[in-house]
C-alpha cells in the first residue's frame, strides 16, 4: 500500500489497497484520519515517533498494529523517505509504503520505529499495487533501501528525484487535494 504525506504530516493520498485492507474509505484516511485504524495501544508511541520525523525529516521505518476491515488487528511495517524540492531543498513530505508482516517472536508490546534508516517492507501478495504508478513507487522505495545498504550511493540523487516525482503524481491523482499544499 502506498501513501503520500505532506510536510505537516497529513496524509494526502492512500492507494486503493488501504480501503480493502482497513475498510476505511480513502477520503476518511486523509490528513490524520488514518490514525483511527491504529491500535489504541500504539496511538501514543506511534504519534510521538511521527512527530519526531515530521520535525526532523528523515527516512524511517515504523512497526505498529493496524485494524483490518474485519475488526482484527495486524502488524504492519511502514517505511517512508522524505521528498525535497525547490527552493533550497524545502522539505515537502513523505512517500511511503505500508505492508502487513508476520508477527515476530517475541512481539513488541507497542509500536516501535527507527529514524534515518528506511527498511523497505516486503511486497505482499495479499495487497499488490493497484496501479502501474503505485507499482513504480513500490519498486523505487525498495531500490532506495537497497542502495542505502549496498554502497551505490551515487545513484541516490536520481532515485530521490524519481521518488519525489512519484509522490507528486500520486498526490495529483488524489480526489481531494489540499489547496494550501504546494506538493503533497
Amino acid at each position: 500500500m502506498i501513501f503520500v504525506a505532506n510536510a505537516r504530516g497529513g496524509v494526502t493520498y492512500v492507494s486503493p489497497e488501504w480501503s480493502a485492507f482497513t475498510g476505511q474509505p480513502a477520503a476518511d484516511a486523509v490528513q490524520h484520519g488514518w490514525f483511527r485504524c491504529v491500535h489504541p495501544g500504539d496511538h501514543e508511541p506511534a504519534a510521538a515517533f511521527l512527530r519526531r520525523v515530521r520535525d526532523r525529516p528523515s527516512e524511517y521505518s515504523l512497526r505498529l498494529r493496524l485494524r483490518r476491515a474485519d475488526g482484527s488487528y495486524a502488524w504492519v511495517v511502514i517505511g517512508a523517505v522524505p521528498s525535497y524540492g525547490p527552493p533550497d531543498r524545502t522539505f515537502l513530505g513523505y512517500l511511503g509504503s505500508l505492508t502487513e508482516i508476520s508477527p515476530s517472536d517475541p512481539e513488541p508490546p507497542i509500536a516501535c520505529g527507527t529514524m534515518a534508516r528506511f527498511i523497505p517492507p516486503p511486497l505482499n501478495a495479499a495487497t499488490p499495487p493497484g496501479t502501474p504508478l503505485e507499482a513504480v513507487a513500490d519498486y523505487l522505495l525498495m531500490a532506495h533501501g537497497l542502495i542505502e545498504h549496498d554502497g551505490a550511493k551515487e545513484m541516490l540523487p536520481v532515485l530521490r528525484h524519481a521518488l519525489t516525482m512519484a509522490g507528486v503524481l500520486l498526490a495529483r491523482s488524489s480526489a481531494a487535494p489540499d489547496p494550501g499544499d504546494r506538493f503533497h
